[in-house]
């Protein structure tokens, strides 16, 4: 078995052993920047200057470059996000259809919360 073989091997143990409880919702252990990022994505893929602009927009302040690619990165590792290469300086990014899937997941879980404890507009006026 050679080197190459041997790594496929482990790493196809190592998932075999990996626990089987999973979140309810993929995103649960992601930070909110992470989750805005996602949701950035969510209508185009970007390149991370374009990413980052928006992200300024949102949080109205710079978001610094150490900031931002690292968690485009670690996104990319777990599988909610590609990355791939405009040119030799620039990446895009885009949410993939499991990056979708979980903050899809996490808005559902925002709606049904603030919908629940939110009174409809005709009990706000019987009140």
């Amino acid at each position: 078995m050679s080197s190459n073989d041997r790594t496929h091997q482990n790493a196809a143990d190592t998932e075999k052993n990996r626990p089987t409880t999973t979140h309810p919702n993929p995103v649960s252990d992601l930070t909110d920047f992470q989750k805005r990022i996602l949701a950035v994505l969510a209508d185009n893929s970007r390149y991370g200057l374009a990413i980052k602009r928006e992200l300024e927009d949102y949080y109205g302040k710079e978001v610094h470059h150490g900031r931002l690619y690292p968690n485009l990165n670690d996104l990319a590792t777990k599988g909610l996000v590609d990355k791939s290469e405009l040119d030799k300086r620039t990446n895009e990014y885009a949410l993939t259809e499991r990056g979708r899937r979980a903050i899809q997941a996490d808005v559902r879980w925002l709606t049904e919360r603030v919908e629940h404890d939110t009174p409809k507009p005709d009990e706000e006026a019987d009140g």
